[in-house]
């Protein structure tokens, strides 16, 4: 059974476990108020470039370029995005799920890129090949750091490398949801949505060309798509480690009070204990 100075180093050393899940909640609910902010800014950006991009795309009529061009999936690339460090909960660990599911899923050859350590090291343990590899991207993101990845699967895919590429991210829904979602960036499959404005369509006129406009904005919807993701991917794990060290301090506070239940029985049965023998040796000297 343990001692009172067993219970006694327990419950301190449970106190200072409980101040550092304290202190990452405070870091992580600072951290996650700003990537909030710059998901929510981006957001609307997103969805402009997608509506312009649909307009555009239905006025250049057959326009050939090869980021639009659609091939049987022999070879298909999953971008898999996790977080560069742990303590966040299940928030890799369904990332992670997503992507082994779609992986077995997939009928033809699999390439993967892993974005953040978690993901790198899952891969790495599996000893399953990756063609590129990004870490440490920071806390704060980027356009950069899209441009580099849009970069590595834009080359790759208009070489033929890639028949398809998809990205596996969480989306943020709100501070205690992060849904991991699949999603098609290549070939780029232009929205279908119509204008939200009544009355006829605008009349585009391309200068160069419909080729060059769209030449210049298609990689850019690649690299905004990543971006977003990208944003999407710290926001979630901020808000799934302030979820994860509010849960810890709250479990450790039961654990404590545990503890000391269990440390003052132990304190009252010594005490007792002791005063039986006082009591005991007293009834002895008297008799």
């Amino acid at each position: 059974m343990p001692s009172l100075r067993d219970y006694r180093r327990r419950i301190k050393s449970l106190q200072s476990t409980q101040k550092i899940c304290q202190a990452m909640k405070a870091v992580a609910t600072a951290k996650m108020a700003k990537a909030q902010a710059a998901l929510l800014a981006a957001r609307p950006y997103s969805r402009h470039l997608r509506e312009v991009l649909a307009r555009l795309a239905r006025a250049a009529g057959d326009v050939r370029h090869p980021l639009l061009a659609v091939r049987e999936p022999r070879k298909v690339c999953y971008v898999v995005m996790t977080a560069d460090r742990g303590l966040c909960g299940g928030f890799n660990s369904n990332l992670l799920r997503l992507a082994m599911r779609e992986i077995g899923a997939c009928t033809g050859e699999v390439a993967l890129i892993a974005v953040g350590r978690k993901g790198r090291n899952f891969f790495r343990f599996r000893r399953m090949a990756m063609d590129a590899e990004f870490t440490g991207l920071g806390e704060e993101i980027r356009f950069a750091y899209a441009r580099e990845i849009a970069k590595v699967i834009i080359n790759k895919y208009s070489a033929g490398e890639y028949d398809a590429v998809y990205l596996i991210y969480p989306q943020f829904i709100n501070i205690l949801v992060q849904r991991p979602i699949a999603q098609k960036v290549l070939p780029i499959e232009p929205p279908t949505e119509e204008p939200k404005a009544k009355g006829p369509e605008p009349l585009y006129i391309f200068e160069p060309s419909a080729e060059g406009v769209l030449c210049d904005l298609l990689p850019k919807y690649v690299e905004t798509a990543i971006f977003h993701a990208l944003l999407e991917l710290k926001a979630g794990e901020h808000s799934a480690r302030m979820t994860a060290m509010d849960a810890a301090t709250k479990n450790t506070e039961d654990l404590i009070a545990r503890l000391t239940l269990k440390m003052n029985r132990v304190r009252q049965e010594s005490i007792t204990k002791e005063l039986l023998d006082i009591v005991g040796g007293a009834a002895a000297l008297e008799s």
